[in-house]
């Protein structure tokens, strides 16, 4: 089974909005067994709008759209769908109800403009949207003579096209089409680059089932590892991954820190807070980047107790009491340094761990003895303090976010050690 996304907006086209919808769409209709062979995004025009419709349903039995459905002259979705099924606009009582409930909940009266957002193509079914005004629409072309193809339409602001595929959408998919399942795994690996890694595991690989596919997806700092299984049989599913994930772990389990898991940050958060351990952070090169990924996930206050941004040697001696004498001796991007940061954070905020980054993220401030790309990292507990040199020759983004994985990393295998 096989969809298409076509998320459409101008904004997302020259960038004033980060297409989101389209990955939660994604991971929604994968664990509903639905595969996604396309996301294209395109702008609110007509012609394009119907074009690509027309060419998403040459190859796919499930056509999924965003945007365009509001009040506004630029929203034309619905009149191109209206056009494109050879249907007419009609004012929808259960639409028109939900719109004035909603207009009656924020104490607005129901103006013209607003009520247009109940006319609807008269050969779709409405799909009730409770979050906002806009509804969702259900197109189904099954027919004797032709396969049956679905297109459903559904407002762009996320958090109602979430409530809507949850309640709406994919309920209604999996009884329209019996779908099956796909199940996936994702371990992280660490310590070698993805060439090497994929010579290590190659017999492996070419060993694995053929309902399976192993997927490579590097970032700085890390290789991430996803099997992805599809089968009818959720049960014997579970059980090729575990046995693929087994063998796998014999062959790079030296470089693999966690398994199920889709970030290094949700890793850190689910082993701490069923410890009970907590944690604090001091960043420099960081910047704040490395305490933003770990308070991004929900329940980060169960083991998150603070951080401190100590990017000028003055806070680092004031705030974290890194020496005077250690600043000047071996400089800010330096071994002791990051000690007595990961050491200073941990006993300041009272917190289990303390870990800390500090180096020269670029473009400038490199030095033939110490050049961009430099990082020290620490990880400070009552067990004794690790660190780690870094080497990241690239640009300054590809810096900051390398030297947080690599923190999270060097964390991460010091919990799996203490285990």
């Amino acid at each position: 089974m096989n969809s298409s996304l076509i998320n459409i907006g101008d904004e997302l086209l020259i960038g004033q909005v980060v297409n989101t919808n389209a990955a939660k769409m994604s991971q929604m209709l994968g664990a509903a067994g639905i595969e996604v062979t396309q996301v294209l995004t395109i702008g609110d025009d007509a012609d394009a709008i119907h074009n690509t419709l027309r060419k998403c349903l040459e190859t796919s039995e499930i056509v999924l759209i965003t945007g365009g459905l509001g009040p506004t002259k630029d929203d034309i979705t619905k009149k191109v769908l209206c056009d494109f099924f050879h249907s007419e606009l009609y004012e929808n009582e259960a639409a028109l109800e939900n719109v004035r409930r909603r207009m009656e909940a924020f104490g607005r009266e129901l103006t013209d403009i607003n009520r247009q957002q109940a006319w609807v193509p008269r050969c779709c079914t409405v799909l009730n949207n409770p979050l906002g005004t806009a509804p969702g629409m259900w197109f189904d072309t099954q027919n004797e003579n032709a396969p049956h193809q679905v297109v459903v339409s559904l407002p762009g602001v996320p958090f109602e096209m979430v409530g809507l595929m949850e309640n709406e959408v994919v309920p209604r998919l999996r009884e329209a089409f019996h779908t099956g399942h796909i199940l996936h795994r994702t371990l992280i690996t660490q310590g070698i680059g993805e060439s090497f890694l994929s010579d290590l595991i190659e017999p492996w690989e070419l060993a694995l089932p053929r309902n399976i596919r192993l997927a490579y997806l590097p970032q700085p700092g890390l290789t991430r590892l996803r099997l992805t299984a599809r089968g009818d049989d959720p049960a014997i599913l579970q059980q090729q991954v575990e046995t693929a994930v087994q063998g796998l772990m014999q062959i790079a389990g030296q470089y693999i820190l966690c398994d199920g898991f889709d970030t290094l940050s949700e890793y850190i958060a689910h082993t701490m807070t069923e410890a009970g351990l907590t944690l604090a952070t001091a960043e420099s090169c960081t910047g704040g980047a490395l305490s933003a990924q770990l308070t991004a996930l929900a329940g980060a206050s169960n083991y998150f107790v603070g951080g401190v941004v100590s990017y000028s040697n003055e806070v680092k001696e004031s705030v974290l009491h890194v020496p005077h004498d250690i600043l000047a001796t071996h400089g800010a991007v330096s071994e002791p340094t990051a000690i007595h940061m990961a050491e200073g954070v941990r006993r300041h905020l009272h917190a289990d761990y303390g870990i800390a980054t500090t180096g020269i993220a670029g473009p400038g401030g490199g030095t033939p003895e110490k050049p961009v790309g430099t990082v020290w990292i620490a990880v400070a507990s009552a067990h004794g303090t690790v660190t780690r040199k870094l080497s990241i020759p690239r640009q300054r983004a590809q810096v900051i976010e390398g030297a947080c994985q690599q923190i999270l990393g060097l964390l991460a295998k010091y919990l799996k050690e203490r285990k």
